[in-house]
């Protein structure tokens, strides 16, 4: 964290000087000291270091300025810091201004020039107003700052990928923070601007987009080198398990992820039947600790990065990517997972983002507190944002089509549902139309046995009601089922025939495509267990075919 700053003004080079020399000497330790030679000079210091979101300690001004005084220095620089301790260092004959301007302005001392020795006139004054400050000093937050409206689907994008991809944030909602709205007007901008993300260096981006926001941030979004041994589309778990294996045994490995590491198990708020972690962890727990692993071993992770198509060339694999380039390989793993499929219903597209989500319990789960809320669907990952957003919410219901929980959703689940005092679940039930013109509102439901329909008061509803996998890019090269999975190993051999243009005297390996060295591994894969534990165990055994591949060229 950055030192607190003590900040002295004086329009005499001298005076200043000494000053700032004494207080280094005696301070410098434990706080930065800065300066400057007049009100507006310091005013416009204070602004920025505001925007960096950094602490000021005590302002140190001389009274007898031109153009501007230290008192009304002191009294403007109150709207950015009124938290900091203000002093005026002032000549004997302006001491009935200092103490007009201690009970006027809530000026907390004056320091009469010259102070020497400064052991006795200076530094106790200064160490008591310091210890006075410290003792109600919260540390600021260091991390990225994003200003915007709750309602916002661009806010909502911004605050879900830094969430996901695991970047300190803070949120900074216009519409009821006052400090959000301060800091727009110092950097001149307009609500329309919105959403506003600051950095810690006083920089910001108005509106940004996620490639944008991770290019500031540091993320690696472009590729070292044109061909490597293994490319990795999809960074969930069973893309980020074969990104540790490929490395960790020598391959030079690319992993391409369009959004965040983690795939939907990394919007989990507790995995709790994972192997090895009887108390649970989070899906963002399990992606971060397999980055630093893949990480370890030499592997490149870009995000956001998007594979927009496919195509082969001789035994290269040549993966498209949404920026424009191309990267090739020998062999592919595609671990692109699903996608929560859409709830089609009229309007609801204008409000998503702004009260509907699909996923995204984690990132919104703040600021449903208080709130009544509704999550449509019944497997694993409902139940878990059920269990989150309890802690927060007043109410939550989940609203279920099929005639019981136990059918889709794992049996300690369902038991600590049915032990919360504040979530419901109403079976039978599907949602038939959702209604506000700016967010949500209210959504109607209907019952399958009744036919009875009912509208309720919503703020926000959690979207998890199965999956569409995300292989349109490699339609033109894989083989895929009618609902868009992609077929490998046995499912090619239609009546013990390999698959047509296979030109190689073994079949297809359990894990590979109709194309010898693409294989597939995750939910994206026809006829897969949808399980983390599964997916991790299929990434590994990818790679395990890939150097079976690799050593047959």
């Amino acid at each position: 964290m950055a030192k607190p700053v003590i900040f002295c003004i004086d329009d005499d080079p001298e005076v200043l000087r000494a000053i700032e020399r004494d207080l280094r000497r005696e301070f410098g330790k434990d706080y930065r000291i800065l300066r400057a030679d007049s009100g507006p000079a310091a005013l416009e210091a204070l602004r920025q270091l505001r925007l960096r979101n950094e602490a000021v300690a005590l302002l140190l001004s001389d009274q007898r300025m031109p153009g501007m005084s230290g008192v009304e220095f002191l009294e403007a620089a109150r709207h950015d810091f009124p938290e900091a301790k203000r002093a005026l260092l002032t000549a004997y004959a302006d001491t009935d201004a200092a103490i007009r301007a201690i009970n006027s302005v809530k000026i907390d001392y004056y320091l009469l020039k010259p102070w020497d020795p400064p052991e006795e006139r200076l530094y106790p004054v200064i160490q008591d107003l310091l210890d006075d400050w410290q003792a109600g000093f919260r540390p600021k937050f260091e991390g990225v700052r994003v200003i915007g409206h709750r309602w916002s689907a661009h806010g909502h994008e911004v605050k879900d990928f830094l969430a996901r991809n695991q970047i300190p944030y803070q949120w900074l909602d216009f519409g009821d923070n006052a400090e959000a709205r301060q800091l727009l007007e110092h950097l001149k901008l307009a609500e329309a601007d919105l959403p506003v993300a600051l950095f810690a260096d006083g920089s910001y981006l108005i509106r940004p987009t996620p490639l944008v926001l991770a290019e500031k941030i540091g993320l690696r979004t472009r590729a070292s080198t044109p061909f490597y041994d293994l490319i990795i589309v999809g960074a969930g778990p069973a893309g980020l398990a074969a990104g540790v294996y490929g490395a960790s045994e020598g391959l030079t490995t690319l992993l391409l992820e369009r959004s965040a590491p983690g795939g939907q198990a990394g919007q989990s708020s507790a995995i709790e039947n994972y192997l090895g972690f009887p108390r649970g962890l989070s899906g963002s727990d399990l992606a971060r600790r397999a980055i630093d692993q893949a990480e370890k071993f030499g592997a490149e992770i870009l995000r956001p990065q998007e594979a927009v198509g496919l195509r082969v060339k001789d035994q290269y694999k040549i993966v498209q990517l949404a920026d424009g380039m191309e990267v090739s390989c020998h062999a592919l793993v595609i671990a692109t997972g699903i996608n929560y499929r859409k709830l089609e219903l009229p309007g609801i597209e204008a409000i998503t983002g702004a009260g509907v989500y699909y996923g995204a319990a984690t990132t919104e789960a703040i600021s449903c507190r208080d709130d009544d809320v509704f999550i449509v669907g019944a497997g694993n990952s409902a139940g878990q944002a059920a269990l989150y957003l309890a802690k927060f919410a007043s109410q939550v219901t989940l609203l279920c089509r099929g005639e019981s929980l136990a059918a889709s959703m794992s049996q300690y689940l369902v038991d600590r549902i049915i032990d919360a005092e504040n979530i419901r679940a109403r079976l039978c039930t599907q949602v038939v139309g959702v209604h506000g013109e700016h967010n949500l509102e209210s959504i109607t439901i209907r019952n399958a046995d009744t036919h009875q329909e009912e509208t309720l008061h919503a703020r926000a509803l959690f979207i998890f009601i199965g999956a569409e996998p995300y292989t349109d890019w490699a339609a033109s090269v894989v083989q895929r089922d009618k609902y868009g999975f992609i077929l490998t190993g046995p499912d090619l051999m239609g009546e013990g025939k390999r698959p047509k243009g296979w030109q190689l005297d073994r079949d297809p390996y359990w894990l590979e495509t109709n194309v010898p060295g693409i294989f597939v591994a995750g939910d994206v894969r026809q006829n897969s267990i949808k399980r983390v534990a599964s997916a991790v165990g299929e990434g590994a055994m990818a790679v395990a075919f890939v150097h079976k591949y690799l050593a047959s060229l």
